[in-house]
This record gives C-alpha cells, sequence and structure tokens, in this order.
C-alpha cells in the first residue's frame, strides 16, 4: 500500500463521522508545494468557500512576508482567510477534516488559525 492510499484510508472514517453529525465539514489538503482549504456543505455535494496558497490576494501577502507557499506562515494565512469568508458566508461552526494528513505542522497551523479568527470547531 502506498502513502496515498494509507492517507485516504485514514480519511475515511473521519469522513464517515462528520457525514453523520450533518455539519459543515472543513476540509484541508496540502502538497509538497500549497495548501488548501474548502469548506463542504452538510450534504457533501458542494463547495460552499474555499481560500488556499494560489489565490492572488494571499500570494501577495505571502511575497510581503518573504514566505512560500508550503510553510507554516502560508498555512496561517489560508487558515484565517478560510475564516474571515465563512463568517462573511454565515458559517459559524464546522468540523475539522484533515483529510487523513497528522495534525502537525502546516495542517494544525491552518486550524490553530482558522480558530483564532473566530470559526469554531
Amino acid at each position: 500500500m502506498d502513502k496515498k492510499i494509507s492517507r485516504l484510508r485514514r480519511a475515511i472514517a473521519t469522513r464517515r463521522k462528520i457525514s453523520e453529525l450533518r455539519v459543515h465539514r472543513l476540509s484541508v489538503h496540502r502538497s509538497n508545494s500549497h495548501i488548501y482549504a474548502s469548506i463542504i456543505s452538510p450534504e457533501g455535494d458542494r463547495v460552499l468557500l474555499s481560500a488556499s496558497t494560489l489565490e492572488p490576494e494571499v500570494r501577495s501577502e505571502l511575497a510581503n512576508q518573504k514566505a512560500s507557499g508550503s510553510n507554516v506562515a502560508a498555512a496561517t494565512v489560508v487558515g484565517k482567510r478560510v475564516a474571515e469568508k465563512a463568517k462573511a458566508a454565515g458559517i459559524e461552526t464546522v468540523a475539522f477534516d484533515r483529510s487523513g494528513f497528522r495534525y502537525h505542522g502546516r495542517v494544525k497551523a491552518l486550524a490553530e488559525a482558522a480558530r483564532e479568527a473566530g470559526l469554531k470547531f
């Protein structure tokens, strides 16, 4: 079994539980170069909003900080941005879906930044 299949297998239990709870899901994906966060509807059928290090606003903010899209500083910016978008859309509470990634490093930084910005999970 390769790394990707193992990660997706770990993600299945979390996603099953979140679908039972019928709440909005904050899903995180990270690659070697970027980090992505999206809020998915309780039905799981559509993405309501998203933020990533590919957005022009985030890229300009990271350029000012001399940071790349693949570090903790970038994850913090994306976490704050997704929380601000969620609050503007009227979403206060979400379930955190780390997509099988360990709660460590960039994933942890994104989650903590979203909590500090006012998102509850």
